[in-house]
């Protein structure tokens, strides 16, 4: 578990599938994460807004606004571009990883999510922000 500055790490899952959604945040609340949920990228935007999380999970394939279109906004706005987001995806070719990367996020994991992996991979970004 990671605490940055006396609190735990507060992560947004976008994510439309439940059964993802349920596994992904049980995992990271054992951990210790804080947790908040939205169901498409269009939520995701907003709640990061409101919330400015530590660090973005974010489905690739979403409703309303796929997760491409979403993290090229929570990057463009001056108030939340410095929020960490990992793209996760079923898609585990490398141009959807360069894709995921041009579109701002700052790491990608592929599903079904191989969990001490993507733990190494939030704890890695969550300690570069504290520096």
């Amino acid at each position: 578990m990671l605490f940055l500055g006396g609190y735990m790490a507060h992560i947004l899952i976008v994510e439309d599938n439940e059964m993802n959604r349920d596994m992904l945040s049980r995992r990271l609340m054992r951990k210790g994460y804080e947790i908040t949920i939205a169901v498409d990228g269009q939520e995701g935007v907003e709640q990061s807004k409101i919330i400015k999380p530590d660090l973005i999970l974010m489905d690739m394939s979403l409703p309303k606004i796929d997760g491409w279109q979403a993290t090229k906004l929570v990057k463009s706005n001056p108030e939340t571009k410095l929020i960490p987001v990992i793209a996760l995806t079923a898609h585990a070719m490398a141009e959807d990883r360069e894709k995921a990367l041009a579109a701002g996020c700052d790491d990608y994991d592929t599903k079904p999510v191989e969990l001490p992996r993507l733990l190494e991979k939030i704890q890695t970004l969550l300690a570069k922000n504290l520096l």
